[in-house]
């Protein structure tokens, strides 16, 4: 069998730093906003290159909390518009909505599945106030472009980097191009913790501030509470087990790309349309995608082989049920895609007679 992503494997191999850190919080005394979480928060920084990173629950608070520090801020109102890529995970949705803001949903392109710059310029209205890029499955978006965008019209851009820590472009990583960015740790991440946690990196300070208050029940002072607050605070151990694994996040990149490579190499089926690579340092390969317009026999025959595969994702955002009122939005490029991807295997791990099993079954495969 070869697994999709194998979280126990790859944690063994770090296992006893990962103990150690762990042990080191608990020996500590000190579980909540402590030593561990202000070093992450300033090693996460450095490496993103930015001036500040605060760390957060998990991914989607990143992302609400920066949209809930900028209408404290006074650069967002409910009702304000949010552009944001229509084949994205769900959870950037939700960040939007629950702020009162009003998603704005944007075809992708098709070869990168990010979101098309062209078709952000016409979905600008008097409303809009922030696009929202997400770098999906570890691709950078088309950030200059979309910078470029949000300095004509004036508005502010938030990184969905969830997916993509230590992608960049130009030597510039994702979390240092927009007004902010969030990055979820999710265990399968290509920087995973051992359970929830989350980040915002950012270089607007007094943005910085308001974001250390508002994970903080809105509190710089415990029982002076500044705003209507949360607690979305970073876990000590997590940062602690984060710490850890950022030393070997660059390597691990390194080997996803070996496997990618691999895969681009060697899969041969001209039924199979493979995810597109302009430029190598812009993908981490937090997944690697291929598309069939006969996904449900080709996820059926890989499973039988001993390939386990998964799909991100079956369902788009506008077609959820969370979402009853944009059901009957028609984006027939977003709806194609979530009816045909499919992710194989990835992992820093994998062997390279794992990569070419996966490699074998799927250039078998016939429509």
């Amino acid at each position: 069998m070869v697994n999709f992503l194998n979280l126990k494997s790859i944690n063994a191999e770090l296992r006893s730093e990962l103990v150690e850190a762990v042990t080191s919080v608990i020996d500590s005394g000190w579980y909540i906003l402590g030593e561990n979480v202000t070093l992450f928060e300033n090693e996460f920084a450095d490496y993103c290159g930015v001036e500040f990173c605060i760390g957060v629950s998990n991914g989607l608070d990143a992302l609400k909390l920066v949209l809930r520090a900028w209408k404290e801020l006074g650069y967002l109102k409910d009702g304000d518009e949010v552009i944001v890529p229509a084949n994205t995970y769900i959870a950037s949705i939700f960040a939007i909505t629950e702020n009162n803001l009003k998603p704005v949903l944007a075809e992708p392109d098709e070869k990168t599945y990010n979101i098309n710059p062209e078709v952000i310029e016409n979905l600008i209205t008097s409303k809009t106030r922030v696009i929202l890029p997400v770098h999906l499955y570890g691709y950078m978006a088309e950030m200059p472009k979309i910078i470029e965008i949000a300095n004509k019209y004036n508005l502010l851009v938030l990184e969905d980097s969830a997916q993509a820590h230590g992608a960049s472009i130009d030597g510039r990583k994702c979390g240092n191009w927009g007004n902010a960015s969030g990055f979820s740790f999710y265990p399968g991440k290509n920087l995973g913790a051992l359970g929830d946690a989350g980040a915002i990196t950012t270089n607007d300070s007094e943005l910085a501030e308001v974001l250390r208050v508002l994970r903080n029940y809105g509190s710089r002072e415990k029982y002076n509470n500044i705003y209507q607050g949360v607690n979305s605070r970073l876990d000590e151990i997590q940062a602690a087990v984060l710490r850890v694994k950022l030393r070997y996040l660059n390597k691990n990149i390194e080997q996803r790309r070996t496997v990618a490579n691999c895969y681009f190499d060697n899969i041969k089926n001209k039924e199979i349309i493979m995810p597109e690579l302009k430029n190598e340092e812009r993908h981490v390969w937090h997944l690697f995608v291929i598309r069939s317009n006969k996904r449900k026999n080709l996820y059926e025959t890989l499973m039988k082989s001993g390939i386990e595969t998964l799909i991100h994702y079956p369902i788009p955002p506008h077609k959820q049920l969370a979402y009853k009122s944009m059901n009957r939005v028609s984006l027939p490029l977003t709806e194609k895609i979530h009816n045909e991807v499919l992710s194989l295997p990835m992992s820093p791990n994998l062997t390279k007679d794992e990569v070419m099993a996966v490699v074998k079954e799927v250039n078998k495969f016939i429509l």
